[in-house]
């Protein structure tokens, strides 16, 4: 069993990789990816070589993207130059450039939950969080703590996923919080730097982004910059909708990835290795383009 999608400290998880690699080692995967968002830097940590986990790490990261205004992420593995990706970084998910997001994004998420008659004390809303971590996690923790909430936010009382893709990122929502005034780099440049730096770029989890046509969107960003891979198998999906991307992949000579997507306890209903339960994705998958 595998896990190639899993977060850290170093983004926005909140275990540390020691922590990471014994529950790795615990479990018994055989195959990980620490895919940190837009950083290569765990790969740094001084615990990732001390023979923690016994299984094979697979040098991966989760980059952010947007194609035709709609926010994705890339995954890529097999990163054999771990200084490209985080000297190119740089730019768009610096200290100073995350930091400042983290404000705006605050402001404006506030300014919506005022607007909607939402309840909510801005004291009990962590502060003083890594720049690397989304404010928008902490916001939505103290609104799920009113339960009087739940009948204003409707079916963004879900789930966090629900609410940051149909809500937050949905012009068609109230609850849009629209662009900001960060540049955030295009698909075909976060393709680019993932191949400069040696490695394979797989589209990740597709269903999350919730779509109307997902594979009329895959379609569309091949014909711009072709991928290597998808993120066939990931907890946001369903078993007919992980057999489906599958059936996709090997249809187009698409390598095939999968993992939990873990983040501790920001997602409590995630598991390493398991996701929800729904998850066992066999070495042989993975193999494929690994031993390439």
């Amino acid at each position: 069993m595998v896990d190639m999608h899993i977060h850290t400290k170093y983004s926005d998880g909140d275990k540390t990789v020691e922590e990471i690699l014994k529950m790795c080692e615990k479990r018994k995967l055989e195959y990980i990816s620490i895919t940190d968002h837009n950083t290569c830097k765990q790969y740094e940590d001084s615990t990732i070589d001390k023979g923690i986990f016994t299984g094979k790490i697979i040098k991966g990261v989760e980059m952010n993207a947007v194609f035709k205004n709609k926010n994705i992420e890339i995954l890529g593995y097999k990163i054999k130059e771990t200084k490209i990706i985080d000297k190119w970084s740089e730019k768009s998910f610096g200290e100073e450039v995350l930091k400042k997001e983290q404000e705006e994004s605050k402001r404006k998420l506030l300014e919506i939950c005022d607007k909607k008659g939402l309840i909510y004390d801005e004291s009990k809303i962590e502060k003083d969080i890594p720049f690397t971590d989304y404010i928008t996690i902490y916001i939505y923790k103290e609104l799920m703590s009113h339960k009087e909430n739940y009948k204003i936010l409707g079916e963004f009382a879900k789930s966090l996923d629900i609410f940051i893709r149909k809500g937050l990122m949905n012009p068609n929502s109230e609850y849009y919080t629209g662009t900001d005034n960060i540049e955030k780099p295009q698909y075909k440049d976060v393709i680019d730097v993932i191949h400069k730096a040696g490695g394979l770029a797989f589209l990740a989890h597709p269903f999350e982004y919730r779509f109307e046509d997902i594979f009329k969107f895959i379609d569309e960003i091949r014909k711009e910059k072709e991928l290597d891979g998808i993120e066939c198998f990931h907890p946001s999906a369903d078993k007919e909708q992980m057999k489906a991307l599958e059936l996709y992949a090997k249809k187009h000579n698409l390598y095939i990835s999968g993992g939990s997507d873990y983040h501790g306890s920001k997602k409590p209903d995630i598991e390493i290795g398991i996701g929800k339960g729904n998850l066992n994705i066999s070495k042989e998958i993975v193999e494929k383009w690994i031993n390439v």
